[in-house]
């Protein structure tokens, strides 16, 4: 007779470990997996200086032990206002109390102690972004950097070692359910693998797996808005001033034309342009950012996104997201940079003017372009409006010189309907992380497998496992 798990958890990212750490000691038969690599063995060929994106399946990037979030920045945003949705689950008192019990968690996995966003003078920096038409919104964080990120998550994969059962480059293809609960996950091999209970934390690279899963069980699902924009690249010292003190400066501004929200996202001081492939069976190839615990360039590069809720009878985010996408990978083979300069005289960016610029692009394989050909005229006006309210803020962002590539797009999962330990319509099957809509981010999707793994022992007649806390 094939074994039975008492839960088995899918995707090995900040809402898989933080469930399978809840779950780790109290003696229950756990399994996670991924359909990555360790994360020692997660090596990007872009790091190569100048070469392609090989659209490896699956992206190294994104994929396998510690997820996306193991190439990420490594910020640990500590405010239930920031980076997802818990507080409508579960109320902002009772978030506040489980990032403040993820945060300790982190700590002792070897995080920082710093904590950005507690300055003195965050009111005068408040009042200076109003003055050009920005909401400056502070929010205390911790920022652990790509290197001490994945020491830390490398310390969590062996603490869970030999206290469960984890298997890599193993994809889950289906989701088995009896009776209205949840019976077993088969494998893309065609294993079967029963459990009593399963945690479906996919990440956002699985979101687009997870909502055809959903639809297919007749799960409620809402459309999440999708967020298109482009990377901005500066020199370091023109955000200094707030990168000194809040680390990441969230800044969002309404634009003049449409009414429509952008605002900044990821801002990585010292840090690097990268690419990464994301989209599952049907890849696209988009932009990204991380940086270190000290800075590694002279440049600080972020995001610039635009939100966009859409009606009935739109449905699929995600497909639209990745279609915009995909008229970059089209100019480009892969992601297009560009001068702010010549973006605003209709110029495309050619090789030459990029060995001419000021600052020279840290994404040496993206290819020079034009983006008004990639991006929807609505896009790029309030892109480049909220540039030269950032210019007001912070001179020299609007220099001709600056370097914006795209497309940038995140991939927000139709966010599942869930109960407040995260439980889905089908019983003892859990969703939690950025795949099911939950979070934007490491400490909720981290807090939001935490109310998983919970909700597990509590089933199983056990207390919580984490010593501690």
């Amino acid at each position: 007779m094939a074994e039975k798990y008492d839960a088995i958890v899918v995707g090995a990212g900040p809402a898989g470990i933080f469930a399978s750490l809840e779950m780790c000691l109290a003696g229950l038969n756990v399994l996670l997996l991924d359909k990555g690599k360790e994360i020692d063995k997660r090596v990007c060929p872009l790091q190569k200086k100048g070469d392609r994106c090989r659209l490896c399946r699956p992206c190294h990037l994104v994929s396998g032990f510690g997820g996306a979030g193991a190439f990420s920045d490594g910020k640990l945003t500590l405010s239930p206002r920031v980076g997802g949705h818990l507080e409508e689950l579960i109320g902002f008192k009772q978030s506040e109390l489980l990032i403040d019990y993820v945060d300790k968690i982190y700590l002792d996995f070897g995080a920082p102690h710093r904590v950005y966003g507690e300055a003195e003078n965050l009111e005068e920096q408040e009042g200076r972004a109003r003055a050009v038409g920005l909401k400056l919104n502070p929010s205390r964080l911790r920022h652990m950097g790509s290197d001490v990120g994945r020491q830390v998550l490398s310390r969590m994969r062996e603490h869970l070692g030999s206290r469960i059962k984890i298997v890599l480059e193993q994809t889950v293809k289906d989701l088995v359910v009896k009776d209205g609960a949840i019976a077993a996950v088969m494998t893309e091999d065609g294993e079967r693998l029963a459990c009593e209970h399963l945690i479906l934390a996919p990440g956002r690279e699985g979101s687009e797996w997870l909502t055809e899963q959903s639809r297919q069980l007749q799960l409620e699902v809402k459309s999440n808005p999708v967020d298109i924009g482009v990377r901005v690249e500066i020199p370091m010292e023109i955000m200094e001033e707030f990168t000194s003190t809040l680390y990441e400066p969230k800044l969002e501004y309404f634009s003049r034309s449409f009414d429509d929200r952008v605002r900044t996202f990821c801002v990585c001081p010292g840090g690097e342009v990268i690419m990464e492939s994301t989209g599952g069976a049907d890849p696209v190839i988009t932009t990204n950012g991380f940086s270190y615990s000290e800075p590694k360039t002279r440049n600080t590069n972020f995001a610039l996104l635009v939100s966009t809720s859409f009606t009935e009878p739109f449905r699929d985010s995600i497909a639209y997201g990745k279609s915009l996408a995909r008229l970059a990978n089209l100019l480009g083979g892969g992601v297009l940079v560009q001068r702010f300069g010549d973006l605003m005289k209709g110029h495309r960016s050619t090789q030459a003017r990029l060995r001419n610029n000021p600052m020279k692009p840290s994404l040496e394989a993206a290819t020079p372009g034009d983006l008004s050909f990639a991006l929807p005229f609505r896009y790029l006006q309030g892109i480049i409006e909220m540039i030269y309210a950032l210019d007001g803020l912070m001179p020299g962002v609007a220099l001709p010189s600056t370097l914006l590539y795209g497309a940038e797009v995140k991939f927000y999962s139709s966010r599942l309907k869930l109960s407040r330990c995260m439980e889905t319509g089908v019983k003892n099957m859990f969703a939690a992380g950025d795949g099911a809509g939950v979070s934007r981010g490491l400490v909720q999707a981290s807090a939001s497998g935490v109310l998983a793994g919970r909700e597990v022992l509590r089933r199983m007649g056990k207390g919580s496992s984490t010593p501690g806390y």
